[in-house]
């Protein structure tokens, strides 16, 4: 199983870099440079900004935590979906380590990362369903709107179910657990009912959940910034609402391929597609997609090596606290 996602990531990789000299590497470097060094750091700052909003979003699911912890957390989790070579459950869990090295009970951290993402996903729904209805507005013939609607559909019943099963069905998770029978069986039961109890204390703040929920949609619907600013330095500008459409189909289509590491070759393929609709040239198209890998790398890789020290420094700590008492444990010798 570990072998499917290295190979799965290949494969887009080796898609992404085809299409790229399909249409020209030339072209597309030009593409890229029209946007500038400025824009590429503007571009980066708004991501920032964003991301710092996207963790005031999971800090109201957590009175009392420390803003910045939060905002932290949220930049590790991206970090580990976009710059790493996993897929965004393993940026998930990064994100909720993070969390648990700044003193946040394991549990807490749990519940609130799952609460988090599905109000962040049922927040995308929302965004993608303004997109669908921007592009029947400005495109009414367009072949895109019925499979997108149809897939928008299904992903709500889903986004339905899930939260169904966090408000109400973990308890099947305790009698599954009683049912193992002893030992490690009675751990996971009494695990289960923790994480069921502080899910259900996050679901009690009906406020909370509303203002992360709220938070997330505008973070969605600013998220387009991005590209109508890159669009307009690059001197093929489109109204911010076409932005807003191509940004809001984009993310439909990677949480479809969330299996797919960075959505490598996901993206650019959709990309391709989608402003294709309104315009853009192939060669332009794709300098967005690698506009945006660029960013998470510059904002990825040393965010994660800040916590890999973190994770090192800690564990050095461990070891050599361990150490003392591992020499007082030893036999003397004769």
């Amino acid at each position: 199983m570990k072998a499917l996602p290295i190979l799965v990531a290949t494969v887009g990789v080796a898609a992404m870099a085809a299409l790229v000299g399909y249409f020209g590497a030339g072209a597309v470097v030009r593409s890229l440079l029209a946007i500038g060094g400025a824009g590429f750091v503007a571009i980066c700052a708004i991501h920032l900004a964003l991301t710092a909003a996207m963790g005031l979003a999971w800090r109201v699911l957590l009175p009392g935590a420390p803003v910045g912890t939060l905002m932290w957390a949220r930049l590790v989790r991206d970090s580990g979906s976009e710059a790493l070579p996993l897929s965004q459950v393993g940026g998930y869990v990064l994100g909720a380590r993070a969390l648990t090295l700044a003193g946040v009970p394991g549990t807490l951290a749990a519940a609130s990362t799952i609460v988090d993402v599905t109000l962040e996903f049922i927040a995308q729904l929302a965004y993608t369903a303004l997109g669908l209805a921007w592009l029947i507005r400005l495109q009414p013939e367009s072949r895109v709107a019925p499979p997108v609607l149809l897939g928008l559909l299904v992903a709500a019943l889903a986004a339905t179910a899930f939260v169904l099963v966090q408000r109400r069905g973990v308890g099947f998770v305790d009698r599954i657990a009683r049912y193992l029978g002893r030992g490690w069986a009675e751990r996971g039961a009494a695990g289960a009912a923790a994480l069921h109890a502080a899910l259900a204390g996050i679901y009690r703040r009906p406020g909370g959940l509303w203002a992360s929920f709220l938070l997330h949609l505008a973070c969605w619907i600013a998220s387009a910034a991005e590209v109508w600013l890159a669009l307009r330095l690059a001197g093929q500008p489109l109204p911010f609402s076409a932005a807003l459409v191509i940004e809001s189909l984009l993310y439909a289509i990677r949480t479809a391929a969330f299996l797919v590491p960075q959505a490598a070759g996901v993206q650019e393929g959709a990309y391709l597609l989608l402003g294709a609709g309104f315009g853009l040239t192939p060669e332009m198209s794709l300098a967005l997609s690698l506009l945006k890998r660029g960013r998470d790398l510059a904002l990825g890789l040393p965010t994660i090596a800040v916590w890999q020290a973190i994770e090192s420094n800690r564990l050095w700590r461990r070891r050599s606290a361990a150490a003392p008492r591992v020499s007082e444990l030893a036999p003397p010798r004769d």
